[in-house]
């Protein structure tokens, strides 16, 4: 008896560590929407922030892509643990290279750095993967969703203070929060994969091979495919929120940033709180339809929505719309054995990277296009999107599952 409790406080103690560590990969990704058109301005001009701006963000996510089967990969064969310490350390040693950035070069070199390191999120979560029992798997993910959603709360809010004193200050905070993840976690943070391969194959490097090789698995490519609409969908939310607030309700700044925190607040509260009891009495798939439903209702709600104050009641459907991504990662997890988790966890972070490319250049093209005509039209379609996943879901493949 006293072994089981000896083991379950390491785990704990070791979820909690990485939890911190997602917390802080978001926060760490968010602090810099505050700061960095200042910084550009700074660095690059005026006539050049705009441009900069949106290539930078297009650069962290491709970087992600790349390297998220790559970290994925190694864990698999070395280990997670020196996986994630490397990330952390690589992370740290990143932010004091944004903060000292002498011209832009520098800036995006560290901005490359910073999505490599960043792609640590698919060991992170092959890490809880390995340390779950299958039941509590979905629980799981819903708290690894907390903590990300609670850093994109934090991040802009320590970004934005700090950077009223010093344009360069919230990447020397960063550092600093990463160094010190680095000691908790060379403390603390035991190795949870037992089930090492015994090569490592180059193959498995290839972001977009790791994309072709999931035809292998037949039951598994369906529900990839309802991940990619998933994912595709979300970054409407996360494109639109604020750019839609000031053009459509006239938002100030400071209530589009209120519109912003609640959001991740709600969203952080759902996953800590509903996800893993919601998903454990309606089942994987159940969960998922019900997310997809709760969130094609707010984005259909959204679309008529005519003043200020509507998204705001709006945001609970959205916070519930979260049980999608959980549940069908737990769907996703039960296709794969305990060898080739962080394999299939980076191939999805790889996916999702790959779509956070594209997606923001997609939902603002389409917002910029019908805004004087019809603003909401933009919401309508990505709830229309929904039913792309609704034939791969059901289909004979899935239904093996």
């Amino acid at each position: 008896m006293h072994s089981i409790n000896d083991r379950e406080n390491v785990v704990n103690r070791a979820l909690t560590i990485i939890l911190a560590t997602l917390l802080l990969d978001a926060v760490g990704m968010s602090l810099v929407f505050p700061i960095l058109p200042g910084l550009l301005r700074e660095l690059a001009g005026a006539d050049a922030t705009t441009y900069h701006y949106g290539a930078l963000l297009a650069v962290y996510a491709a970087m992600q892509f790349l390297f998220s089967p790559v970290l994925g990969a190694l864990s698999d064969r070395f280990g997670r643990r020196p996986v994630l310490l490397a990330s952390l350390a690589g992370a740290a040693a990143d932010y004091v290279l944004m903060a000292l950035a002498p011209n832009l070069a520098w800036l995006y070199v560290g901005r490359v750095l910073s999505g490599v390191t960043g792609a640590s999120m698919s060991v992170g979560t092959a890490y809880v993967t390995d340390v779950s029992p299958e039941p509590e798997r979905a629980m799981r993910y819903g708290q690894m969703g907390a903590a990300m959603g609670l850093g994109f709360v934090v991040g802009p809010l320590i970004g934005g203070a700090l950077g009223e004193w010093s344009l360069r200050a919230p990447f020397v905070a960063a550092a600093v929060m990463n160094a010190l993840n680095l000691v908790m976690a060379w403390r603390a943070l035991p190795e949870s994969n037992q089930n090492r391969t015994t090569r490592l194959e180059p193959r498995k490097f290839n972001a977009f091979s790791a994309l072709h090789r999931l035809s292998g698995r037949p039951p598994l490519l369906p529900l990839v495919g309802v991940f990619a609409v998933v994912a595709l969908v979300s970054q409407v939310p996360g494109s639109l929120w604020i750019l839609y607030g000031q053009q459509r309700y006239g938002w100030s700044a400071f209530v589009a940033g209120m519109s912003l925190a609640c959001y991740g607040a709600l969203h952080a509260i759902s996953q800590a709180f509903v996800t893993g009891p919601l998903v454990a009495r309606l089942g994987d798939k159940r969960g998922l339809l019900a997310g997809m439903a709760a969130d094609g209702l707010g984005f259909v709600l959204m679309g008529v929505a005519t003043a200020g104050w509507m998204p705001f009641a709006i945001l609970p459907l959205f916070a519930v719309g979260g049980l999608a991504l959980p549940a069908l990662q737990a769907l996703l997890a039960r296709q794969v054995d305990e060898r080739h988790q962080g394999e299939l966890q980076g191939t999805i972070a790889s996916l999702t990277s790959l779509i956070g490319i594209a997606g923001p250049l997609v939902a603002t093209a389409a917002f910029a296009a019908t805004q004087k005509t019809w603003p909401g039209w933009v919401w309508f379609v990505a709830a229309a999107f929904y039913l792309l996943a609704l034939p791969l879901l059901f289909s004979r493949r899935a239904r093996e599952a």
